[in-house]
């Protein structure tokens, strides 16, 4: 076959290294030239290619109503092509200019994909006629034969590349192979096929395949421990081009494409190309509250805008947090067929250096050291499981795995996470690649308060074992409520088992320290706690701090309280409140000290997520140890209100309003709306340049719902001074 290409600027042809003999072939989009005719020798003058058997038309039944599409699940797909899964049949028929006749015809299928196309590496596939078909491998059947047509059955092969094919139809004739000139409305997309047993990614429950492949909207989990929030997000994965889109970014990762069948590899490069660290991926992070030149990520309300930004742009989509980088990720394996979820980890660490402990360090006045103190706690973390066997590991460590596309750590040299088994990081296997160790930390990890006396020694003050990974959980399948699933990443805090888990991760690798040359002696008499009242934002509120002092003594401690705007990650941007006070506590006994927080001292310096973090230590001046607790809170949001008028039927104009009062007590400025729904309406934004306070804005857009069914509407606001604002509305479509 000859390799010129006919991409639209003419590329030169590849050097090679000395190492191959072909170039690599890591694009989807390039192609070779294909031979219409490939002569064996000399041509008869006679030859007439029209007097042997050639192909008219080729119907690939690629309709949405039609067999191939509804029997592969791709219906839903915003896309003129044929869609199908690998490891499954799907029907062809082909017009010849007479009637077929098998004795004396002989013709065969072929399959291509990329530049250079070659057998052995799975990249061109040709496809012999034959009575039978076996199961998950490549082959062809006649099933119907009527005048100049035959119907045909095809079956793919379950392991077969993921992407998208160029078919040709090739006959034999004497002197030479006839083949069908180059036709991209055959094109053939082939997807995972989560409902193929023969698949790395099938996955046995109807409703589980329904929800984490098919369902394109998702509920983000946020907030923090104490005040749990949750968001809607559109992951608009069978919206127009998405498909499209996703291919290119394993293009953009330069993933060969023979490697593209393995869900383990394709997850591996995604994690890298979703966050533009080191290879200028899809979407660049931004935590330090200045979106200068971008989208605020608390304002997207999906992933569709984002995707088909980058794909028309080929530049980082400014900007992103974790749930961006995650929903983004949903959106990719989903759309590609590979089952996946998002999950969120409440109280999440960052170990800066993997010991499974979180270090504070508290200076002589029991502050925290921010010089010294490296490590932080996220209110949460949202990362992806995405479901396959795993043929690289021992038996037993297939099923859901983590990635993760937020650029904390590098792996391998490159901002990457995963995949990593839950199964392994729940029983401390944490050797088994890709990057167990840290999603561990993430889940496990200890926090040590330690305070240096002034001869050099270090003293711990208090271990927390229990902040870290209190609660794990993702969307319940075929609801919008919450699924805990913190079991699956570990065991009962405290437990037999528990503690084995963490001793096997020890014995594998992570660095558990020593306390060698620290000093541990906690004081036990004295339990300190402290509750923070749930408050709207712009009011006051107060922390109520308890001590129960259990011993016979009378003491007194000298408490501290430090109130600090942090943003999500557990990174303090300042401390807004410092209160001190000397508590007196009776013998057996209780008692609680109330600190007002006024509304005045912390608005001018709030952030995003309206989050906060309280540390407060007390030192018993009578014994001269310390207690020390912290804990992170977040304010009430208001909600936009969503409401549709008139009747909501699929081709039909329908009116959605969104409703929103400015609670806070200030003008509010330059705010941007956002409204989307799939299926319903693509996203549509307006600005508005002030919301005077207590006022009242109402937004009316027009559109018309393309398809019947439960649909959801998302909106999202979004300024300077209130950031994390949303609104959604389930509208049930009907059909026409």
């Amino acid at each position: 076959m000859s390799e010129t290409t006919n991409t639209n600027e003419e590329k030169k042809k590849p050097s090679l290294n000395g190492r191959r003999a072909v170039p690599s072939n890591n694009s989807n989009d390039e192609e070779n030239e294909v031979p219409e005719i490939e002569v064996f020798g000399l041509i008869p003058r006679g030859f007439n290619p029209k007097d042997y058997l050639h192909v008219v038309d080729i119907h690939m039944f690629k309709e949405p109503h039609e067999i191939n599409k509804q029997q592969h699940h791709t219906d839903k797909y915003y896309s003129p092509k044929l869609i199908v899964r690998r490891g499954q049949l799907f029907q062809i028929q082909i017009d010849f200019n007479r009637p077929y006749k098998p004795e004396t015809d002989q013709f065969w299928l072929e399959y291509l994909i990329g530049r250079y196309p070659q057998q052995n590496k799975g990249t061109y596939i040709p496809i012999l006629v034959d009575d039978v078909l076996k199961p998950g491998r490549w082959g062809a059947k006649i099933t119907h034969k009527e005048n100049n047509s035959v119907r045909m059955s095809i079956m793919s092969s379950a392991t077969c590349i993921v992407g998208k094919f160029r078919l040709y139809i090739a006959i034999w004739t004497p002197f030479g192979i006839l083949r069908t000139h180059r036709n991209p409305a055959t094109d053939t997309y082939i997807l995972f096929n989560p409902w193929c047993q023969e698949d790395a990614v099938y996955l046995d429950d109807e409703k589980e395949r329904e929800e984490y492949v098919l369902n394109d909207v998702g509920i983000v989990f946020h907030g923090n421990i104490n005040d749990i929030k949750l968001r809607s997000w559109s992951y608009g994965q069978f919206e127009e081009n998405i498909l499209d889109a996703c291919l290119f970014l394993m293009d953009k990762a330069e993933l060969e494409l023979s490697g593209r069948g393995n869900p383990i590899k394709i997850c591996r490069v995604a994690s890298a190309v979703i966050n533009s660290r080191d290879d200028n991926g899809v979407i660049a992070g931004s935590w330090d509250n200045t979106y200068t030149y971008g989208v605020a990520p608390s304002a997207w309300t999906g992933s569709v805008d984002i995707l088909l930004e980058y794909y028309s742009s080929k530049q980082p989509v400014r900007y992103g947090q974790c749930w961006v980088f995650a929903g983004v990720f949903n959106t990719f394996l989903r759309c590609l067929g590979i089952p996946a979820r998002l999950v969120t980890n409440y109280s999440s660490a960052h170990d800066n250096n993997a010991n499974l402990q979180l270090d504070f360090f508290l200076d002589d006045k029991g502050e925290v050291d921010t010089k010294l103190t490296k490590d932080s706690v996220w209110n949460y973390h949202c990362w992806n499981e995405a479901w396959m066997t795993r043929p690289d590991l021992p038996v037993g460590f297939g099923g859901w795995q983590v990635v993760d596309g937020t650029p904390q750590e590098t792996s391998d040299g490159m901002y990457r996470c995963g995949p990593a088994s839950v199964q392994a990081i729940k029983h401390g296997h944490v050797c088994f690649q890709f990057d167990a160790p840290f999603v561990y930390a993430e889940v496990n990890s200890d926090i040590v308060y330690s305070r240096r006396e002034k001869n050099g020694t270090q003293v711990i003050e208090k271990i927390d074992t229990t902040h870290i990974g209190q609660l794990i959980v993702t969307k319940e399948v075929g609801g919008d409520g919450m699924m805990e699933i913190t079991e699956e990443y570990k065991f009962q805090e405290g437990s037999e088992e528990e503690r084995l888990a963490l001793e096997t991760a020890v014995m594998y690798g992570v660095k558990k320290q020593t306390t060698q040359d620290t000093m541990y002696r906690p004081q036990t008499d004295v339990d300190m706690d402290f509750q923070v009242q749930k408050a709207v934002l712009g009011s006051d509120f107060k922390v109520t701090i308890t001590f129960r002092n259990k011993s016979h003594n009378y003491y007194t401690a000298t408490t501290y309280l430090s109130g600090n705007i942090v943003f999500y990650t557990g990174v303090t941007k300042n401390e807004f409140k410092k209160h001190s006070f000397s508590a007196k506590l009776e013998p057996s006994s209780s008692s609680a000290f109330d600190v007002v927080i006024k509304s005045s001292e912390y608005l001018s310096d709030l952030l995003d997520q309206a989050s906060f973090h309280f540390f407060v230590t007390a030192r018993i001046n009578e014994t001269g140890k310390t207690l020390a607790t912290q804990k992170a809170t977040v304010l009430e949001i208001p909600t936009l209100k969503i409401k549709t008028q008139g009747e909501t039927v699929a081709g039909k104009e329908m009116s959605v309003t969104v409703k929103f009062t400015n609670p806070l007590k200030k003008t509010l400025d330059n705010v941007t709306l956002r409204l989307e729904g799939p299926g319903v309406l693509r996203t549509m934004k307006k600005e508005f340049r002030q919301i005077p306070m207590n006022s009242t804005l109402i937004w009316e857009v027009k559109c018309i719902p393309e398809r019947p069914g439960l649909r959801k509407l998302i909106a999202s606001l979004n300024c300077d001074a209130l950031r994390h604002v949303y609104g959604e509305l389930n509208v049930q479509i009907q059909k026409p």
